[in-house]
């Protein structure tokens, strides 16, 4: 049985996510899988990607074939870097020790990366925010100024009452 781990997609119109899922090749797209190996949302900034990577590469060796998508996205999170570094150590070239700690660097290496890119995206929103909204003192005084309004118009209903 040929084995591929593929993208399903899910979501609505125009709003996709993805699962990264191992499936029969013969399978269609949205239908049957055996095993859910991750989430992919491309609408974020950056792209969230959600992969159990010891799943993954367990599928890797046992010989599924990832379509070129999720070759991407397995290269993005690590696991065909580890699966080359596994292939080194069977080989003789390096040991375990060494393999798992140029691992575990590229790992840190890579999720340094992509918390920059995600504070990067905060400050970029925060200067939109600035520009539209004009600065945040200005903001909050206007905020006071509507609780203060709000406060006279209670207290002026509450006077009709009586």
């Amino acid at each position: 049985m040929p084995v591929k781990i593929r993208l399903a997609r899910r979501g609505r119109r125009k709003q996709p996510y993805y699962h990264i899922i191992v499936a029969d090749s013969r399978a269609p797209r949205d239908g049957k899988f055996i095993e859910k190996i991750g989430s992919y949302n491309p609408m974020t900034k950056p792209a969230t990607i959600e992969l159990d990577r010891e799943r993954a590469y367990d599928w890797l060796t046992k010989g599924a074939q990832p379509t070129d998508t999720a070759r991407a996205i397995l290269r993005f999170k690590g696991v065909m870097y580890k699966k080359h570094l596994q292939r080194g150590v069977k080989k003789g070239a390096i040991t375990q020790e060494e393999a798992d700690k140029k691992y575990q660097e590229f790992i840190d290496a890579k999720e340094a990366k992509v918390a920059a890119r995600f504070e990067q995206n905060r400050a970029e929103i925060e200067v939109h925010h600035k520009l539209v909204f004009g600065s945040p003192k200005k903001v909050a005084q206007q905020h006071e100024g509507d609780s203060e309004a709000l406060a006279e118009f209670q207290q002026g209903a509450a006077d009709e009452e009586e």
